[in-house]
């Protein structure tokens, strides 16, 4: 049975648009960080922002970007069976406890992205045409990289016992919020591309069944 997947996309899409206002944000304070290290390191705000309100609001707005984000896909996942059903190589599922197993997601929810995907254009069982998964595959690099990425700087900055090595945590940090906001980006337009999708090829069968 398909369901509309378009309130879900909306919340998804001004979900991610939060994110990427605080990725913006913590990005800024790292490059003051580069710029004037020694004030940054002493400094006891992030962006003029008291850090504990602003560490609990964005990571309030991630997981609440985490939960619909997965419900949404979760969703697109279950009407493409519908349409073909084999497709997949993964049962419905999978499109949410992919995203809890450690290491292997980074790799399976791209599989099951490019399997909605395929089976919500017009002909599922079609060759993918030239750069058909550019806006897919890019999104995907840009997401499982900031992911990589963050935790490094994590870990840079819990290690950090000196200015040099502040300031190479605060370089890694910075890569991984460009990485997570390009990913930000590339997600709305993924959420919106593919919602679209879906609704044309269910519009085209309520049409063909009149």
């Amino acid at each position: 049975m398909l369901r509309n997947p378009h309130g879900l996309a909306y919340a998804v899409m001004a979900l991610l648009g939060v994110d990427i206002a605080f990725d913006l944000l913590f990005a800024g304070d790292e490059v003051w960080t580069l710029t004037d290290p020694e004030a940054a390191y002493e400094a006891t705000t992030i962006a003029g922002l008291d850090p504990a309100p602003a560490a609990f609001a964005s990571s309030a707005a991630y997981l609440a970007t985490a939960v619909v984000f997965v419900i949404w896909f979760h969703r697109v996942r279950k009407n493409t069976d519908v349409w073909a059903l084999d497709v997949h190589s993964r049962a419905p599922g999978w499109a949410i406890g992919a995203w809890f197993i450690p290491v292997a997601n980074l790799w399976i929810p791209r599989q099951i992205a490019v399997d909605v995907w395929r089976a919500s254009r017009p002909d599922p069982y079609a060759a993918d045409g030239a750069r058909e998964l550019t806006l897919l595959n890019s999104w995907w690099t840009c997401f499982a990289g900031g992911l990589v990425v963050d935790r490094l700087a994590a870990t840079l900055y819990k290690e950090a016992e000196t200015l040099d090595s502040w300031t190479t945590a605060a370089t890694w940090s910075l890569a991984g919020y460009l990485l997570t906001i390009a990913a930000g980006v590339l997600a709305i337009l993924f959420v919106r591309r593919l919602t679209s999708m879906q609704h044309t090829k269910a519009t085209g069968m309520l049409s063909a069944a009149k």
